[in-house]
């Protein structure tokens, strides 16, 4: 599937934001509909055709929760993202619980949506350099779907423990620095980070240890970073 089929509804009153999503997306081969609240959006998802939905929460006329629920009685399927400034409990529950792909709190990376959407919609071009399967040891990691691949069993990794394999992979037999990979995945590289990021190794640790047929280790450098070694 390729980049610029498609097509993006945004629900934000903040015309600033609004925009600047809009264009970022634009300039990654996505067609975008602003809309500058719920009613606009909802009139416009009924006369066109969208592949996904970005609905801010707070917004004039109708809110992005019943802007939610007027499309799904539409389009049962349809896939549909939360935006909000407030990190309620109760609101990300709700969210989730009406059938929501994610729920991002304002500010966020934008390369991490377009990450989501990458792997959302399968876009990924193939390059020598920039490989997105990896053969480790009898596993299989095909990155963009997020799959660990062994034999008939399938493993489906977190979207951060997808990226911290990744990273590992492409330095496999060499030191990923601590910094690098808490940069590029939590985009922070304070202590809470790191230790959020020793739970994520033990995962992958426990679940390539189910190879018998290779070792695969991933060797943990003290204060500088991990090496993935397959045996």
């Amino acid at each position: 599937m390729n980049k610029g089929k498609q097509s993006v509804l945004i629900a934000e009153d903040d015309a600033n934001f609004g925009m600047m999503l809009k264009i970022f997306l634009e300039m990654n081969d996505y067609t975008v509909r602003l809309c500058a609240d719920g009613e606009e959006a909802f009139q416009a998802f009924k006369n066109h055709d969208f592949d996904i939905g970005i609905f801010d929460i707070m917004m004039p006329l109708v809110d992005g929760f019943h802007l939610a629920e007027r499309i799904v009685k539409l389009k049962s399927d349809f896939k549909f993202i939360f935006l909000t400034a407030k990190a309620l409990k109760e609101d990300q529950i709700r969210g989730y619980k009406m059938g929501a792909l994610d729920y991002l709190i304002k500010p966020f990376d934008p390369e991490i949506l377009l990450l989501k959407f990458d792997i959302l919609f399968n876009i990924h071009t193939t390059t020598s350099s920039n490989p997105l399967s990896f053969q480790i040891g009898s596993f299989t990691f095909d990155y963009p779907k997020r799959s660990l691949i062994l034999n008939e069993d399938i493993i489906t990794l977190s979207p951060k423990q997808a990226e911290l394999l990744k990273l590992l992979c492409e330095k496999k037999g060499e030191v990923l620095s601590h910094s690098e990979a808490m940069l590029k995945i939590w985009k922070n590289d304070d202590y809470f980070t790191k230790q959020s990021m020793n739970v994520f190794i033990s995962k992958l640790r426990k679940y390539l240890s189910k190879d018998s047929s290779h070792q695969i280790v991933i060797t943990n450098l003290h204060s500088t970073g991990f090496i993935l070694k397959v045996d």
